[in-house]
Order: C-alpha cells, then structure tokens, then sequence
C-alpha cells in the first residue's frame, strides 16, 4: 500500500516461523476458529440477501464475470446428497496485476487464492458454517483440464493456494470436492481490490486492538486503541501477520475475526439494505470483482439465491479452520490432520453435529488454546 516505503515480500511465498524454527502455525480455538478469509462470506450474503432490491439496477449486472464449472468438471464430482444443504467455495484471489498491484501484495507474478472458504448452509438454512483451508495446505491436485482444454495431470503435495494460478478456478473446485467428498453448489470468487472499495463505500470500519502493530509486510501500522479502517487500512489488517504473535501465517486468525465482527455491526448500525443509494454503491463496486459459477452470474439469479438465504444470519455463522498438522518432510507446509479433517468433512456432507474433537488443530500457530 502506498504510505508503506519498506521492501514487500509475497505472503503466499515467504515462510513463517515456529518458535525458534520454521512452520506455519494455527490460531486460537473456539470462536477465534475463524480460518484464513477475508468477510467473502459476508460480503456474498449482503449481496445475495439484498438481491431483490439489487436486481433493478440492470446496468450493473454486467459486471459479474461467470464460470461454467460443471462443463469444465465433468461428471467427475462427488454425488448431491439429499443430506448436504447448500455448499459455497468462495476464494478471495490475489492477483499482483492491475489494481490489486497497489495493495502490497508482493512482487510474485498471476495471481493466488489467498482465501478459501467453503461455506456450509444446512437443510433450513438457519445458520451456516464456514470451513477456512490454510493456503499453504499440501493437497494432491486431480487431472484437471484448463480453460484453452488443455489436461494437467494429477500431482501430489502440491500447495493448494498454487493450483489457482497453474490450473484456473474450476481445478480448485475439483480439488475441494475430492479432498471434502462435498459437491461444491457454487463457486464464488472476489479479489482483495474488491474487498477494498467494499470497506470504503460503507465508509470504514471501526476496530480495537489491545497492542501496536507494525507490520512492514502488509503495511499496517496501529497504535493500541480504536481506530477507523479505510479500506486500505482493512486489507492491511486482515492480512497482517508479521506485526502479531510469532508472525505465523496461521497467527493472524484472531485479527480476521475482530474485523468480521466489526464489520458486521457497521452494516447493522447503516442499515444499508435499507438505503438504495448505498445498496446500489455496494453493489457496483462489489459485482465489478465478482466471478461466479455460471449458476449465479447475473444479479437476477442472485436475488433468487439470496431469498433463499433469508433465514441465514452471518453473525451467527460457525467459523472453523480445517485442522491441520505440520508437514514433516517441510515445516513450512501443512498438511491436513486427521482424523480430525475427516471427520469434520463427513459431518459436512450429512447435515450432522461438527464433533469439537474435529476442529482441533495439532498446528497452533503459537498461541495458547
């Protein structure tokens, strides 16, 4: 960001540090269990939950860039179960082109799913639950073939945040599919510029922190205390993780949540769905970053979706990241913990109860549970 002077280093490529060595690391249990994402899921389901008023506003429907996943997948995906509700993967991609260059993420070329998120709308559809998958998690990447119809074989212990850039979106779907045995309903995807003229449109977002943070990485500087967040300043804090713990990727889970919570009752408190203005603003700025399955990419089929979801309130939404364990061949990777992920996946799948035995994480990112 631009009042940051320090040399820049690419958060998908630099490695964190354990204790006195190296590994990613896991945040807090419990409520601080939020994952690696930036509000994408709110952010779908404020526009999603306005859509019959978005919907009106023919000149922005334009703006949503759609992507037909089932052709690029095939038939080669996990049976819809009767049982499975509704599953979302929403990305939030990191390009270093374009606008998104500005916003200090690094000098690495193309662009990464710096956020993934799969978000789990039970039968009912009374609350949700969101499933955080650390980027720098190795997963085996299935055959998958890219959007000039070209095949890419399969491949072990491949960065799950990498497939994004050498594959495309639908390889990312296929690979969550495969490793959750969850058929994704839709794909949702929303760049980090996005995000930022979201924040700045409903005009900041106050938060509150107990310590300083400076963070030359992501640029963030704050002093202890309650500070108003532009939209530069939110991307900074949410991806902030050098300037807190032990500077883990894993670390910066409980800075995501405060601002998830912030966020949220600075919508409450505008009562934006009820302003066309803003509603509108919002929506122009958020479709612009908008890429979808096919199923979604208009505003109409938006609003449909979104009266779907009425029942669903985000601040109440379960958030848990996917347990994870450090790789043992390189500390600084993580791989999937089982039984824990298994588990947790399984009771997705059936509608079921999440055991809390499932959203431990043996990677704890250096801080106490």
């Amino acid at each position: 960001m631009s009042h940051v002077s320090t040399p820049q280093h690419s958060d998908s490529d630099t490695p964190s540090r354990r204790g006195g060595g190296r590994g990613r690391k896991r945040g807090r249990t419990g409520k601080r269990r939020t994952g690696r994402w930036i509000l994408l899921s709110l952010a779908v389901l404020v526009l999603a939950g306005a859509g019959t008023a978005y919907w009106l506003y023919s000149g922005i429907d334009g703006n949503i860039k759609g992507v037909d996943i089932d052709k690029a997948i095939g038939d080669d995906r996990p049976e819809k179960l009767p049982t499975s509700g509704q599953n979302i993967l929403i990305l939030g991609s990191d390009s270093r082109a374009g606008a998104n260059a500005k916003l200090n993420t690094g000098n690495v070329s193309g662009a990464r799913s710096d956020t993934a998120l799969v978000m789990h709308i039970p039968e009912g559809r009374k609350k949700a639950v969101a499933i955080s998958i650390p980027r720098d998690t190795l997963v085996t990447r299935p055959e998958c073939t890219k959007s000039n119809g070209s095949s890419v074989a399969s491949a072990k212990r491949v960065m799950f945040n990498s497939i994004y850039s050498q594959v495309g979106p639908a390889c990312v779907v296929k690979t969550v599919e495969q490793m959750s045995g969850i058929r994704m309903d839709h794909y949702v995807e929303v760049d980090f510029a996005g995000f930022k003229d979201l924040v700045d449109a409903i005009g900041g977002v106050t938060v509150t922190v107990d310590k300083d943070i400076h963070d030359t990485s992501s640029g963030l500087d704050l002093k202890a205390g309650t500070h108003k967040l532009n939209g530069t300043q939110s991307l900074e804090f949410v991806r902030t993780r050098h300037g807190i713990g032990d500077g883990s990727d894993l670390g910066r889970i409980g800075l995501q949540q405060k601002f998830m919570l912030a966020l949220l009752t600075e919508i409450q408190k505008q009562d934006l769905l009820g302003s066309p203005v803003k509603a509108y603003k919002i929506a122009d700025q958020l479709t612009a970053a908008l890429t979808t399955d096919s199923q979604l990419a208009s505003l109409t089929k938006l609003a449909e979706f979104g009266r779907s979801l009425n029942g669903v309130n985000p601040s109440t939404m379960e958030t848990i990241m996917l347990p994870v364990a450090y790789d043992k061949v390189d500390p600084n990777r993580v791989i999937a913990a089982e039984p824990q992920a298994t588990t947790l996946w399984k009771a997705l799948r059936t509608d079921a109860t999440i055991p809390e035995s499932a959203k431990k994480s043996p990677a704890t990112g250096g801080t106490s549970s």
